[in-house]
């Protein structure tokens, strides 16, 4: 799923018996419920879910449509979604459910406030579902990367900016082996760690 449907129909295409593209938007909840019923009629279950859902502007000037465009994205699309696999799982008594955050979730961004903060409710709401999720089949996944060669990167200065596929087999790995958080890279870790720890 994915709002960009061209890109859904590529990768549809690159292989077709593999793929359903399921064009959607998730700061729209019909237009997710549509996409989420069709899902489930044509797979019946949904085994694992990666949520990478998130957008974002360099905003200092704070015009309240960009961020309010973010949030209306990263925080109500999001838990939305969230929630709606959760009851999914929980109803079914499985399920993993892979959440990807990101590191300028634990420091505050002035350039792009909005942004770290929605991360950072992210983060927060992933470890609650975990805590809720202890006692039950359904597992919580928390993937925490730093900058990736991605759209997503902007601004000035970045430094180690992490390309796409390093990121991704990391990320296969964490889901493979139900990490309950995995930073990726390792480089990231260390800051990670730093910024819990000392700020």
């Amino acid at each position: 799923m994915g709002r960009r449907k061209d890109i859904l129909e590529e990768l549809s295409l690159s292989n077709p018996s593999a793929t359903i593209p399921l064009p959607c938007d998730i700061s729209n909840h019909n237009s997710f419920d549509n996409a989420f019923e069709k899902a489930i009629s044509l797979l019946n279950y949904i085994d694992i879910a990666i949520i990478c859902a998130g957008i974002g502007e360099l905003n200092p000037s704070l015009q309240f449509e960009l961020e309010e465009e973010t949030i209306s994205t990263n925080v109500v699309g999001w838990t939305y979604v969230m929630d709606k696999l959760y009851h999914l799982m929980e109803n079914k008594g499985k399920g993993q459910i892979v959440s990807i955050t990101s590191i300028s979730g634990l420091q505050p961004t002035p350039v792009a406030p909005s942004y770290s903060a929605s991360k950072a409710y992210q983060i927060n709401y992933t470890k609650s579902l975990q805590a809720k999720s202890k006692k039950t089949p359904i597992l919580i996944t928390e993937i925490r990367p730093g900058l990736v060669d991605t759209r997503m990167a902007k601004g000035e200065g970045l430094f180690w900016v992490m390309p796409v596929e390093k990121v991704t087999q990391q990320i296969i790995r964490a889901i493979d082996k139900k990490k309950k958080l995995r930073v990726v890279t390792n480089r990231w870790k260390i800051l990670n760690w730093i910024v819990k720890h000392f700020m």
